[in-house]
């Protein structure tokens, strides 16, 4: 029951976020958003600080799970082009919305949030330092070029317009690869026709 609640409260703080010209969470806002009071909500998170821990967190569990849906197998067990694949056809091909973009970058002014989104997607975007340069380079490229991506689809300024959206999902799938091919086919590409 304790959980359920607070799945609830968390799901309602990133749903404030969501508000018509944008929202803040704060203690009273989040219990009132689920129905508790203010003292209810503070059972579950007895501070502000508590409860946007555990917003960033939710975030990043959700983040995590569509990342491992999308690679099919553990972590420990991708290559680094698997990793950044992942990565980077989720960010081009799943739904974000403001409330993703405004949790991410709420917690970039709080070291205790920062440390968060570091500490769970580290693994996932840190390149070994005797990866080539050439390949370092295409895979970071990759990266940086699906974070504007789904920044700009987050946020809805300036997003890709949607008949540009295959050609920018096959020049990323062609950085994407191990060995370019420079024809950029690949499952990104597919996902983009479908």
């Amino acid at each position: 029951m304790a959980s359920n609640a607070r799945q609830r409260i968390l799901d309602g703080a990133l749903d404030l976020l969501r508000a018509a010209g944008g929202g803040t969470i704060t203690l009273d806002a989040a219990a009132k958003q689920v129905g508790l009071t203010k003292p209810g909500l503070m059972y579950h998170f007895p501070t502000k600080e508590a409860l946007m821990l555990a917003v960033v967190d939710h975030a990043a569990d959700r983040w995590e799970g569509m990342l491992l849906d999308h690679l099919g197998e553990p972590l420990e067990t991708a290559t680094p082009h698997q990793r950044i694949r992942a990565y980077v056809e989720l960010a081009l091909t799943a739904r974000f919305d403001r409330a993703d973009f405004a949790i991410y970058s709420d917690a970039l002014y709080r070291d205790a949030l920062t440390a968060t989104w570091v500490h769970r997607f580290e693994p996932w975007l840190t390149l070994p330092e005797d990866m080539p340069a050439p390949v370092r380079g295409r895979l970071m490229a990759a990266r940086l070029l699906a974070d504007g991506y789904w920044t700009a689809a987050a946020t809805d300024v300036f997003p890709a317009p949607e008949q540009d959206r295959a050609q920018l999902i096959a020049v990323t799938q062609g950085l994407l690869e191990e060995e370019p091919d420079h024809e950029g086919t690949g499952a990104i590409a597919a996902e983009a026709t479908s």
